[in-house]
């Protein structure tokens, strides 16, 4: 199948393969489910790719080098300045129709201070807010989310007592 780089960025490769489909590829990433009680751990910052405020279990890329749970549990101290101990939830494909991305989902337990800043290019607002809250927001529009996030409350959903 022959292939074409159309573009190559920082975090993106875009591909034209076999002359037809257009395919992004993307570093992988992972996402973190923190929760107390009825509550999560969320990130709420400005996307300009949707071009309004989203909000967001703590989340990013792997970087090279990195395994996925060394990447949970950095993104987690420099997003909310947490650490815990990890479990992999599951591991999705963000949009396996145009692009590559991989995002593992994890949760941590057993949270603890710890010492991390977000990026610079990063304004974030870190807040635990009640999962039904978030879910009826999520699902009456009044919320933008991402996939991975909202997996992630689907999963503190299922499992509160």
């Amino acid at each position: 199948m022959p292939t074409q780089t159309l573009y190559d960025g920082h975090i993106l490769k875009l591909e034209l393969l076999d002359d037809k489909w257009e395919i992004v590829r993307h570093a992988p990433a992972v996402a973190v489910l923190a929760r107390r009680g009825n509550e999560v751990l969320g990130v709420r910052q400005l996307r300009r790719a949707i071009g309004e405020e989203s909000w967001e279990v703590p989340a990013g890329l792997i970087d090279e080098g990195e395994t996925p749970e060394e990447a949970a549990l950095r993104e987690l101290a420099e997003e909310t300045q947490l650490t815990g101990r990890l479990e992999l939830l599951t591991q999705v494909f963000s949009s396996p129709g145009f692009t590559d991305e991989k995002v593992y989902i994890f949760e941590a337990t057993d949270l603890r201070a710890a010492e991390g800043e977000p990026d610079d290019d990063e304004d974030l607002t870190v807040s635990w807010d009640d999962c039904r809250t978030l879910w009826e927001q999520l699902r009456s529009g009044q919320l933008s989310s991402s996939g991975p996030s909202v997996i992630a409350l689907q999963h503190a959903l299922h499992t509160l007592k």
